[in-house]
């Protein structure tokens, strides 16, 4: 079985819900983010800060790469993981993609307090999520099998929606 991949931009859930996910269907769930940083060997705040974005971009790509040929579980993807087209190939081709779609608002209620997310530690995170959704939509929209709308509803709503989603396209039994 092909696996499946979770890509949205950062605080849409792709953590959560993977993992959640992963475990109704009884599947194994890697983290794209925590096998980058296995990776570097720290956080990548830090390496981001250190190296650039350049240089995590590269070695996010060579984690994906593996991941997409190896992992039969649930991927959760970092938020710009689509920014390169081999990601998005490569997850198209491999896995079940599927996009959870927040709202630029949606998504600075969710995370105006984080921290830990380098590319929203800016003057105005609000903008910061706008732009990056302008970026971003249209290309988690060409990688994505199935686009699912977040908006308000609980992980464990989520996690049935996806679950619908793939029981009709035959791609889990029906449970």
């Amino acid at each position: 079985m092909r696996g499946i991949a979770l890509i949205g931009l950062p605080g849409s859930g792709k953590s959560t819900v993977g993992r959640q996910l992963a475990r109704r269907l009884q599947l194994p769930f890697v983290d794209v983010d925590h096998a980058v940083e296995r990776r570097l060997g720290c956080a990548i705040r830090a390496y981001f800060e250190s190296e650039g974005e350049q240089s995590f971009r590269d070695v996010e790509e060579s984690v994906l790469d593996e991941l997409t040929l190896a992992h039969a579980g649930v991927l959760s993807t970092g938020g710009g993981a689509v920014l390169r087209a081999a990601n998005r190939e490569r997850l198209r081709q491999r896995t079940h993609a599927i996009y959870l779609r927040s709202s630029p608002d949606d998504l600075f209620r969710r995370l105006r307090h984080d921290t830990k997310r380098p590319l929203l530690q800016v003057g105005d995170p609000l903008a910061r999520l706008r732009d990056l959704y302008a970026q971003r939509d249209p290309l988690y929209r060409e990688t994505a099998h199935f686009v699912i709308e977040t908006g308000r509803p609980s992980v464990a709503t989520l996690v049935n929606m996806i679950v619908m989603q793939l029981e009709l396209a035959g791609i889990v039994p029906p449970r």
